[in-house]
């Protein structure tokens, strides 16, 4: 089972310590799911992160805003996909791509 198919409502995974911290951040984990499900909505998200619906409104503007997710609308809804190309931010991983973390992590 990948991260996005994590059980709904269950952010917590087997190897994850009492202190609650993950290898990847909560944008990580948004990116992640936005590129391996079935569009989903904001409250989705947000419930398969295990993090509030805000916060993924704030995350998936972040992640927008800097170009590593395309909105577009879907009827009323906002659809967000994947720009595989967009350079990751820390120095120590700048020469890798979000398409390759996908990847790596799929």
């Amino acid at each position: 089972m990948n991260a996005a198919e994590a059980p709904k409502g269950d952010a917590r995974t087997a190897g994850e310590s009492e202190r609650g911290w993950t290898f990847l951040t909560n944008h990580g984990h948004v990116l992640l799911c936005v590129s391996l499900s079935e569009p989903m909505t904001a409250r989705e998200l947000s419930l398969r992160v295990g993090i509030t619906e805000r916060s993924v409104q704030a995350i998936l503007a972040d992640l927008t805003g800097e170009g590593y997710l395309l909105k577009s609308k879907s009827g009323r809804r906002n659809v967000y996909t994947l720009n595989p190309d967009g350079r990751l931010r820390h120095p120590l991983e700048a020469g890798h791509t979000v398409g390759e973390l996908i990847e790596a992590l799929s």
